[in-house]
């Protein structure tokens, strides 16, 4: 996701690091002879239906390469502040209690409900595979899916079972398949914002956070077993960020993985499961020789330069060690940056999933939710200490509840603006979806920017609506 407090230092140095390797060979194709942890242990076969990590790639079940092209659901399950136009109340606690504030307690948790109602539908995955993408990241937060009251117990109606399970179902209505990703873990496992905890990543320090981590990952991977929509699963966020003591805490990350690994193959022995690097998912110095077979392995990066030298660690990653490698995280730039990234990884093999699908009033994101009438005064508290909330104007109550359900309104897929030229820097095309459901087809829609448009002219051009 991206990351308010990045620093500008280190996206330099990722963007400038010198090449690793001399040669410009491209990974090794999916298929290719393993010599380290192999995906298929002698004498076994690949669970029928099934993808699976081979090589240096992912594999159908006939051995055919798939190709992560993906976009993730930021924000669905776990909203940031930046995409409310906030830029100091950014965590899902801050956000909550913003909403909270200026519209009370009732049409707040009625806002939160309409919100993860109207936020994903079977239009917006209908409408992404009918593009052509074939992956969706989901980011899930713990509170969704274990006891609030105790964590240490599954909550068997936790919201996000029937949240998951209707997406799984959309998913396989449309031939498209889907990566859960924990994003925030017990505890926080990053230390920012996006993990929702207090700001460091306790998931390392507290055994009670940890045994919960290892809960919830037993969960869904007992009730997604036998799931062949579901790709694989993306085990922590961006772990251990690059705020906290990283001495300490790097070499505590491949142990946990271990962890998290035997008890999801207690129960899951067929999907692959992604290992991300340590500091906002780019250091795989915390790695050793991969210590289980289907495995795959996910880096993030935004804004580096798009040249080999950015990728190279990674390249060489997965030659050395014979596993797949896919940058999880990417984009919020423009279409001329999202074409050249996305290209460079596709060159040396590593596939990609961009972020985000939806977010409000932009042009960096394939969605873009139209900002409704009185938002800029909403946002104005989310953009300040709440120390002075107290000495600040409010909008009525009334005034906060018809702009809440504006953005809701606004927030279905019918309603959004469709970032065709986005679609396009992908090597994708924007296309209406018809649903299983519909009286009679729709007329596709498609849109690219002009040969001879302009960066910015391209950035705006964009299919309206979708009937």
């Amino acid at each position: 996701m991206i990351r308010c407090a990045l620093p500008l230092a280190t996206a330099f140095f990722l963007a400038t690091a010198p090449a690793l390797a001399l040669t410009d060979t491209p990974a090794a194709p999916a298929g290719a002879a393993t010599a380290v942890a192999p995906a298929t242990p002698a004498g076994a076969s690949a669970a029928p239906g099934f993808i699976r990590a081979e090589g240096t790639g992912f594999v159908n079940p006939d051995g055919s390469t798939f190709n992560i092209k993906g976009m993730s659901f930021g924000n669905w399950l776990l909203p940031e502040g930046y995409m409310f136009k906030f830029t100091v109340q950014r965590s899902p606690q801050d956000i909550e209690d913003v909403i909270e504030y200026l519209a009370g307690p009732e049409e707040a948790a009625r806002f939160w409900k309409d919100f993860r109602e109207a936020y994903i539908q079977e239009e917006d995955v209908a409408f992404l595979a009918a593009s052509g993408f074939t992956t969706i990241r989901v980011p899930l937060h713990w509170k969704f899916f274990l006891d609030p009251a105790n964590p240490d117990k599954v909550d068997p109606d936790g919201e996000g079972w029937g949240r998951i399970d209707r997406l799984v179902g959309w998913a396989k209505a449309h031939g498209i398949k889907l990566i859960l990703d924990i994003h925030a873990a017990p505890g926080g496992q990053t230390g920012v914002n996006h993990d929702d905890g207090v700001g460091y990543p306790l998931t390392f320090y507290v055994p009670e956070y940890k045994r919960r981590t290892l809960t919830m990952w037993r969960a869904i991977a007992e009730r997604y077993k036998d799931e062949t929509a579901v790709l694989g699963y993306d085990l922590l966020n961006e772990p251990i960020t690059p705020y906290h003591d990283t001495d300490f805490l790097n070499s505590r990350l491949e142990p946990f993985y271990r962890e998290l690994v035997e008890t999801i193959r207690a129960v899951d022995p067929n999907h692959p499961i992604m290992l991300a690097g340590a500091q906002w998912s780019t250091n795989f110095d915390v790695f050793g020789k991969p210590f289980a077979d289907n495995l795959g392995y996910t880096y993030h990066m935004f804004w580096a330069g798009p040249q080999r030298s950015s990728i190279q660690k990674y390249v060489n990653f997965a030659n050395r060690w014979q596993v797949p490698i896919f940058i999880g995280e990417t984009g919020e730039l423009n279409d001329d940056w999202n074409q050249k990234f996305r290209t460079l990884n596709e060159r040396f093999g590593l596939g990609w999933s961009f972020w985000t699908y939806k977010n409000l009033d932009t042009p960096s994101t394939v969605s873009s939710i139209n900002r409704p009438q009185g938002w800029d005064a909403i946002a104005l508290f989310g953009s300040v200490p709440k120390s002075q909330w107290p000495t600040m104007e409010k909008p009525s109550r009334e005034q906060v509840a018809a702009t809440l359900r504006e953005y809701i309104a606004n927030a279905r897929f019918a309603n959004t603006t469709i970032r065709a030229s986005y679609v396009a820097s992908l090597g994708l095309s924007a296309t209406c979806p018809r649903l299983a459901s519909a009286a009679a087809p729709a007329a596709p829609q498609t849109a690219a920017p002009p040969p001879a448009a302009t960066a910015g002219e391209a950035q705006l051009a964009a299919v309206t609506s979708c009937p």
